[in-house]
């Protein structure tokens, strides 16, 4: 399906507050969803000044790419701050390493954010030591000092 700029414009973003982090507020348009896309999530997001895009995190067997289109922000990549800005890409391959946006700027930052959308994934928030579990619709947090190790 097509969608035009016009088309975009119009759409109505909804706005998400992470579950696990009320700093992470986003307006979010799903180009992906209204184009009837199934296994990727293409996704307009607006992060206002003073924002974060979502809790820091790192998925374990989905990948997820950025596309900054206006603003500036920093991207946390692990331990590194990297300042991001129009035209830059951030790539987050499976089982990488921790990141999130912040917008540090005065305007909102605009990104095209891209990612799978597999059945089960498993997504870890190191700044909170916990473990989301998702599987088939199905969403369970833990703590990640309550996982024991199977030994086989």
């Amino acid at each position: 399906m097509y969608l035009s700029a016009a088309d975009i414009e119009q759409l109505e973003g909804v706005r998400k507050v992470h579950y696990l982090n009320g700093a992470a507020e986003r307006l979010n348009k799903s180009l992906g969803d209204a184009t009837g896309l199934k296994n990727i999530g293409v996704h307009l997001i607006t992060v206002d000044p003073g924002h974060q895009s979502t809790e820091y995190h790192v998925h374990r067997f989905e990948e997820e790419c950025v596309y900054v289109l206006s603003g500036r922000g920093i991207a946390v990549l692990g331990e590194a701050l990297q300042p991001i800005g129009p035209g830059d890409f951030i790539g987050c391959p499976n089982n990488g390493i921790a990141h999130e946006l912040i917008n540090d700027g005065a305007a909102p930052l605009v990104c095209l954010v891209m990612g799978q959308r597999l059945a089960h994934d498993v997504v870890d928030y190191p700044r909170l030591e916990k473990r989301l579990f998702r599987n088939a619709g199905e969403w369970n947090l833990v703590d990640q000092g309550d996982i024991e190790q199977v030994k086989r």
